[in-house]
């Protein structure tokens, strides 16, 4: 699915970019070689970062 049509990023690819260490949209976009443009897709990128810190804070639990 993609998250970002203007730049044709992946979910998976930001999910790899998360993995990576990205902790802010715009790390995302720097990670995947891109640049915001409609900004669309920045609350799309928000819920999947707070996402994946929920999974990583109920790991350490």
């Amino acid at each position: 699915m993609y998250v970002c049509n203007c730049n044709g990023i992946r979910e998976r690819e930001v999910r790899d970019a998360i993995a990576a260490g990205a902790s802010r949209p715009v790390e995302i976009f720097k990670a995947c070689d891109a640049r915001p443009q409609c900004a669309r897709c920045v609350c799309d990128m928000r819920e999947m970062l707070d996402q994946e810190q929920d999974a990583l804070r109920y790991a350490a639990e």
